[in-house]
């Protein structure tokens, strides 16, 4: 790892000097026609890095040369957004061509996103390349499931080299976006009731949520925020949600309320209280996970001309 030629802030200021500014118009763009899609840029990345580093490989379609990772079952229906990637690398392509990588259109895209539905700031090192391989295997392994339990969750970020620190506050993500009732079912029906307060408020909200997630027969697919309160805005309240005992997935609530989770309570508790704090430690994380490399991508890697495809 040591030998992988350092990202920089300026990479592109000499080869690309508007790239910057071409992913931010048009994330402007994507983000007032659609919110959601905050939430799903930054999933992609995400999903992108914990799979053999930060390399543009969740990206990639299936060939027949080349089994992807988006049929892979932690993304088949988690992510989305390809079409947006697609526009902005077309833009950036006739701007600079064969310049700008799909990994650092990924990291990029994933900041500007944060801070439009206004979450915090951070400079982005650049510099990645985008591999020529995916692992659908390691997809199906290296991801967190919504149902996971503390320990096994907590293992999967030190995989990556990053600590339970950087795990409570990149999880805090579930300040917007949404989840399917496939993935809260076991939740709702499950503990839920255990771990919230006893009051009319949390008995409304988990009617609503059995309203629109059926214990059986169907519903797999119908969604709903992960944070009830402010479901656009990147902010605290998913902390304060999971203080109140109502996570949403249990992934998310075993950091509170797990036997084993005195470190991760602490900083649940930190976040709900202190913005600032959650906001500084997001950004100091989103770097280090955005630093997560593909050693491999440095000596075989390639600047696609399509995000979807190797070049040929």
């Amino acid at each position: 790892m040591s030998n992988d030629p350092l990202l920089t802030l300026d990479y592109y200021s000499s080869s690309c000097p508007t790239a910057l500014d071409i992913m931010r118009k048009e994330m402007e763009c994507v983000v007032l026609s659609d919110p959601r899609m905050a939430a799903s840029v930054l999933r992609l990345h995400f999903h992108d890095c914990f799979v053999q580093g930060c390399d543009g490989s969740v990206l990639l379609d299936d060939t027949i040369t080349l089994q992807g990772e988006k049929r892979a079952a932690t993304n088949k229906h988690s992510i989305r957004g390809f079409k947006v990637i697609d526009r902005i690398k077309n833009k950036l392509e006739s701007e600079c061509p064969g310049t700008v990588s799909c990994a650092d259109i990924l990291t990029v895209v994933a900041r500007d996103a944060v801070i439009l539905v206004g979450g915090p700031y951070w400079d982005v090192p650049l510099g990645r390349k985008d591999s020529t391989t995916a692992s659908f295997s390691l997809a199906s392994t290296n991801l967190p499931t919504a149902d996971q339990g503390l320990l096994p969750l907590i293992s999967m970020f030190l995989y990556q080299g990053l600590s339970v620190t950087d795990m409570v506050a990149l999880v805090g993500a579930h300040t917007i976006g949404i989840a399917r009732c496939k993935n809260f079912r076991e939740r709702i029906y499950g503990d839920f009731e255990e771990t919230a307060e006893n009051s009319p408020y949390t008995k409304t909200y988990l009617n609503d949520l059995k309203s629109i997630c059926p214990a059986s027969g169907g519903g797999d697919d119908n969604t709903t925020a992960m944070d009830c309160v402010t479901p656009n805005l990147f902010d605290n309240s998913f902390y304060h949600s999971l203080l109140k005992g109502e996570g949403l997935l249990n992934s998310d609530q075993e950091m509170y309320s797990s036997l084993f989770g005195l470190e991760t309570k602490m900083l649940v508790q930190k976040y709900a209280e202190d913005t600032f704090a959650f906001f500084r430690q997001f950004a100091d994380s989103m770097v280090k996970m955005g630093n997560i490399t593909n050693s491999d991508s440095f000596v075989t890697g390639e600047v696609r001309r399509n995000c979807r495809f190797v070049n040929t």
